[in-house]
């Protein structure tokens, strides 16, 4: 094998071809890190893709510099996954090595350049580029590429580079080393000279003038005779501030101490009770063999289970199957704060053979549980989306709980993909069984498991034969024609929230808004205060009394008048969960109202401390945005309320209904989870909407159908496929015939009725690049490949302009 291809760090189409050096040959294999040159002067750390004979035709290839990895850092399963996702969500290699690998893993690298020692250097033979650089050699030993383009032109830095080390005057010095150093502590214990010696007397002796130094010295002595395997922590003798280190110092500068170094994972383990997990009702027993089947018939399955039906209970017997067998499990969640609760139920049962990988870890603790899972140390591993890249080693089962939810496929990170999906193929190259979990499953899941393509088990009934809540729709127009309000709030639903503190329970409001306003208007002239940045209206966030933009994060002081007709008489308009939050709280002054949104749980542990005070029943009342309906079980919860429930469902976005839906479900799996007389208020001014009757019936089976009926009617997902193209650019102009070049191209290799667009996104400019998008709605089954590759020959032609080659794009597949 002569040849390797190479994928590189960077956001470029393909694989490089590199040539393998004879002494290689031998060693080098497909998943191994490498060093290779590339773009003139750099060095990259590239992953071998394969390996082949072919020789290149049309170019001399370079050779790979030498191998970092005794063994391939990425198993082969791996290697096919990152080609699969790369087809499939038509994305590059190089954009899926950046996102997948912690960056300690990714080497950095200097080329230093040095005389070579021994030599004459014969100056009436050399260029004058040649000269400077030699000169500059025999005056600094060391020399690195960047500093040479100070006295040599670039484009000539290579030639003079190459001439050189032909001529053996000079050589490379790679100064290379991995970012990655494990994290040692500090521990302590008496030098075995004085254990062994045993004249105790005379030390206790010679250190009467230095009370302090004697009495660590007894300390230490007292820690390491009654535990002699414990190891004492540096650290701790000087927790209380009774002893300092310069104590330790002059016992150590006399040798009765010393300090030794351990390496120590930066991810904590736990280390408490282990406990087993409590016996399945027949319900769950009856859904387990259901899935046990499936899994012999070679099937996925989902599991669509009623909030609080117990899927968790589910999850942990499949889970101990499979540790049981040998193999690993991967638990994927949407985001890490809905971690707590199933790690408290895992932790006592698999102690340090839990892991968790996701984007709050430092870049040293994630190449930890790299090397872990490498090592085959970590059973269980919770993590988000991310943690499909890891390099397990005999992956037997991974979970998707919550597996409709849009935080599997955010964005705004690059490679755009859907992990749930992504879960599933992961699985396919590993032998794997997948669970796909959810209270309201996303209707493309649910249409698959109806055609088969995965088994369909339902749990109707929560567990112990705990009621589901019942849903009152309340009708806030009529309510605001007899006066019967008091601002955002009928009172009908303020006398609810009153009988239920009365009853010593605790109650939560829902409001998906953040801020206090949408929107800051003068009443005078109409100006609203619009970001720099984007096209979009500011909101105001009374708390910390400043205009936010939610997507590009800039921020300004609430005017105190209008900055155009300078008028005082600015209105707040469109309700926020500040707002919210301020009326409930005037409204029940007695009582302790607390608030759940992205901005109120910004400071460290803020939502653990906040998890606890709603526990121990010190809570009364919650307010939050979609952060209050995840995966938060507590046993006084009894009724949630919506009070602007309308404001979801008028969204541009053909999911809004289901979202809707979603959205509403969940929250109300929160209520009544142990007395099962929980209930959910919806306040609506359109309580005949389809959405909320068929919520208030709660007929699973007629929700999806309305669903699915819909989507047929319009011809959206799951009866095709789409695909968004969004170009981006910092010239309106410019963008704007990019994207008319492009949907002409579109137009030349696809029906027309495929091709929507191209017109302005919805938020027209976003951080100052101007966005047009094209829209692809694509047959589905056999059809698709061909469509896709016509897409793919379209964006190819479209990347031919030299002119557009600064415009960015965005490929969006299953959008």
């Amino acid at each position: 094998m002569q040849y390797a291809q190479i994928i590189l760090p960077l956001n470029l189409k393909g694989t490089f071809t590199y040539k393998v050096p004879e002494e290689l040959q031998s060693t080098i294999l497909p998943g191994m890190r490498v060093l290779i040159p590339f773009g003139g002067k750099k060095i990259y750390t590239g992953i071998v893709f394969e390996l082949h004979d072919e020789v290149p035709t049309q170019f001399a290839p370079k050779e790979v510099i030498s191998i970092l990895d005794e063994q391939p850092i990425l198993p082969l399963e791996q290697i096919k996954f990152w080609k699969w996702l790369s087809d499939y969500y038509l994305c590059n290699l190089g954009e899926i090595y950046r996102f997948a690998f912690p960056s300690s893993l990714k080497l950095e690298s200097e080329t230093y350049l040095k005389l070579k020692p021994n030599i004459t250097v014969e100056f009436e033979n050399l260029d004058v580029n040649e000269m400077y650089l030699i000169q500059a050699l025999e005056v600094r030993q060391l020399i690195n590429l960047t500093d040479i383009e100070a006295f040599i032109p670039k484009k000539d830095i290579i030639k003079t580079i190459n001439s050189l080390i032909d001529l053996q005057y000079i050589e490379i010095d790679e100064k290379i080393a991995e970012k990655y150093k494990a994290k040692e502590v500090a521990y302590v214990k008496i030098t075995d000279e004085v254990l062994k010696n045993n004249n105790l007397t005379e030390i206790l002796l010679s250190l009467k003038r230095a009370q302090k130094q004697k009495d660590l010295f007894l300390h230490i002595l007292e820690k390491q005779t009654e535990n002699p395997d414990l190891h004492i922590k540096k650290s701790e003798l000087f927790d209380d501030g009774y002893f300092a280190s310069s104590h330790f110092k002059s016992l150590a500068d006399k040798n009765l101490v010393e300090e030794y170094y351990m390496q120590k994972d930066r991810i904590k383990s736990y280390d408490g009770e282990i406990e087993e997990v409590e016996e399945l009702t027949e319900i769950q027993k009856a859904a387990k063999n259901e899935v046990d089947e499936a899994f012999e018939e070679g099937k996925n399955v989902l599991l669509h289970g009623v909030t609080s039906s117990g899927k968790t209970h589910i999850y942990l017997e499949k889970i101990e199957e499979c540790i049981s067998e040998g193999k690993n499990v991967l638990f994927l969640l949407p985001e890490i704060s809905l971690t707590k609760q199933i790690t408290q139920r895992l932790e006592k049962k698999y102690g340090r053979q839990l892991g968790f990988y996701h984007q709050k870890l430092t870049d040293f603790e994630k190449v930890e549980i790299w090397r872990r899972i490498k090592n085959n140390d970590v059973k269980i591993l919770i993590a988000t989306r991310n943690a499909l890249f890891l390099p397990y080693q005999n992956l037997g089962l991974i979970v998707v709980d919550e597996e409709h939810d849009a935080g599997y496929k955010p964005r705004e990170v690059s490679p755009f993909f859907n992990a749930k999906d992504a879960a599933l193929v992961l699985a396919n190259f590993y032998g794997a069984n997948v669970i796909l979990g959810s209270a309201t499953p996303s209707v493309e899941s649910y249409y698959l498991a109806r055609k088969e393509k995965m088994k369909y088990i339902f749990l109707n009934e929560r567990f112990g034969n705990v009621k589901l809540p019942e849903f009152e729709l309340i009708n806030f127009k009529e309510a605001q024609d007899s006066k019967k309000v008091s601002g955002n709030f009928s009172l009908k639903l303020i006398e609810e929230i009153k009988k239920t503190l009365e009853e010593k329970n605790q109650t939560m409001i829902l409001h998906n808004r953040r801020g206090y306003a949408s929107v800051l208007e003068c009443e005078s002239c109409g100006y609203v205060n619009y970001c720099s940045n984007c096209d979009v209206v500011m909101t105001y966030h009374k708390a910390a009394n400043e205009m936010k933009c939610h997507y590009c994060g800039q921020r300004a002081s609430k005017p105190k008048t209008c900055p155009k007709c300078y008028s005082e008489n600015l209105n707040e308009r469109g309700v926020g969960v500040e707002q919210i939050h301020e009326e409930i709280s005037k409204i029940f002054p007695d009582n302790e109202v607390d608030r759940m949104d992205v901005d109120s749980m910004r400071k460290k542990f803020a939502y653990e401390k906040l998890y606890e005070k709603i526990e121990d029943g010190e809570t009364d009342i919650v307010v939050g945005t979609q952060m209050i309906s995840k995966g938060l079980d507590f046993d006084h919860i009894e009724l949630v309320a919506i009070p602007k429930a309308d404001s979801m469902l008028y969204v541009q976005d053909f999911r809004a209904e289901e979202r809707a839906y979603q959205l509403i479900t969940q929250v109300s799996g929160r209520a009544g989870r142990v007395s099962g007389k929980g209930r959910i208020l919806i306040q609506t001014f359109n309580p005949d909407h389809s959405v909320f009757q068929l919520i208030k019936m709660n007929n699973i089976s007629k929700i999806y159908k309305y669903f699915l009926t819909e989507r047929q009617k319009f011809n959206y997902p799951p009866f095709t496929k789409l695909i968004m193209i969004e170009l981006k650019h910092r010239r309106d102009e410019k963008v704007n015939r990019a994207s008319q070049f492009l949907g002409s191209i579109l137009r030349k290799y696809l029906p027309e009725d495929c091709i929507l667009g191209p017109e302005r996104s919805q938020i027209a400019r976003l951080n100052n690049l101007y966005q047009f998008q094209v829209m692809l709605k694509l047959p589905r089954g056999k059809n698709y490949d061909k469509f896709k590759s016509l897409v793919l020959l379209s964006l190819k032609e479209f990347d031919e302009i030299t002119a557009y080659q600064s415009i960015k794009k965005d490929v969006f597949v299953d959008f």
